[in-house]
């Protein structure tokens, strides 16, 4: 078995090259749209406003960063080597990063978002963390929380909030914001890996992974529509996602491999929707994520003339997951997924 990846829309290529050939375990494709990691060569040199690694993201922006905060790079945190985001002053201070999510019209439904981070274990009270998924073109200050979704930590004026929260919509409706099973003391300890994927235009599937063993928190819905200036007939969702901001407003940083004061990324990588193939018996099983729009292809070679036909089986559904049996015949074949554009 062999796995292709092709540009354009296709999502992930698999090829089937006879019964004799197939292996016997799951093979998964799946293509990067983006991808950038801290320990990419442009910044052994440090970590400026305006650098640009990897591909499928814009330049980072420092904008509404504080005097006295910064950002640098480290190489001691628990997640590798890192972005790392410093916050100078005790109190009122913020570092602020962010950059685009460059694939036209932003994260796509079946695309996942998924980003590597190490969160302080300090914490002070009215001041936290965030990362926000957002419609802009730079990063929010420190008081704006306008995102699609709203990862944070932070103490109200209820009590400190060691928790996680979720806030989708509206950030200042608290029947948008669900806490989540997830402490940031234990988020801290090995890493955090968040994945975020659009199930359709208007609806997410997040996963938070602990890096530590701690059990992953899994939260789906609907992004909340919320009325603008009190219009009903109104509705803005922050949507579609086309930035990342991450901000850090906390105890005042101790320096560049303090991981308990530190705000830290390591990588940030956007995949499109996986296909998966397997062999049960003479048939070739193929199944993913059951996302509105998406449909299966195939062609007998990937040459640039191949005629790419609709499947003629039709999936069967499996509890949020689409599944076809094909046979596997002498030749060789390829699938893809396709979404019309």
């Amino acid at each position: 078995m062999k796995s292709h990846f092709l540009p354009q829309k296709v999502t992930a290529t698999c090829a089937v090259a006879g019964a004799t050939t197939l292996l016997s375990g799951v093979a998964h494709a799946q293509r990067f749209v983006a991808a950038d990691y801290a320990s990419n060569p442009i910044y052994t040199a440090g970590w400026s406003a305006g650098q640009n690694g990897g591909y499928g993201f814009g330049p980072w922006s420092f904008d509404s960063t504080s005097t006295n905060s910064s950002q640098a790079m480290s190489g001691s945190s628990p997640v590798g080597a890192a972005w790392t985001l410093l916050d100078g002053n005790s109190h009122g201070g913020i570092s602020d990063v962010g950059r685009a999510i460059s694939e036209p019209g932003g994260l796509q439904p079946g695309q996942t978002f998924e980003t590597v981070i190490q969160n302080p274990t300090a914490y002070v009270f009215y001041r936290g963390f965030d990362i926000l998924f957002c419609n802009a073109t730079n990063n929010d200050p420190g008081g704006d929380n306008a995102a699609a979704l709203r990862l944070s930590v932070f103490g109200y004026h209820e009590g400190y909030n060691t928790e996680w929260a979720v806030t989708d919509g509206n950030p200042y409706a608290y029947n948008n914001t669900t806490t989540t099973t997830l402490n940031f003391t234990n988020t801290a300890a090995g890493g955090l890996q968040i994945d975020l994927t659009l199930t359709s235009a208007t609806n997410y599937s997040l996963t938070m992974t602990p890096l530590n063993g701690t059990t992953p928190y899994t939260l789906t819905g609907p992004f909340a529509f919320t009325a603008l200036n009190s219009d009903t007939s109104l509705y803005v969702t922050n949507l579609p996602i086309n930035y990342v901001n991450y901000r850090l407003w906390n105890a005042a940083s101790s320096g560049t491999n303090d991981i308990t004061d530190n705000f830290e990324i390591t990588s940030m990588t956007v995949q499109g929707l996986p296909l998966n193939i397997q062999m049960a018996g003479t048939n070739a099983v193929l199944s993913w994520l059951d996302i509105p729009g998406f449909y299966l292809e195939s062609a007998t070679s990937l040459a640039s003339s191949a005629t790419w036909t609709s499947n003629s089986v039709s999936p069967n559904d499996v509890n949020g997951e689409n599944f076809v049996t094909n046979p596997i015949t002498g030749h060789q074949q390829f699938f893809r997924l396709e979404f019309p554009q």
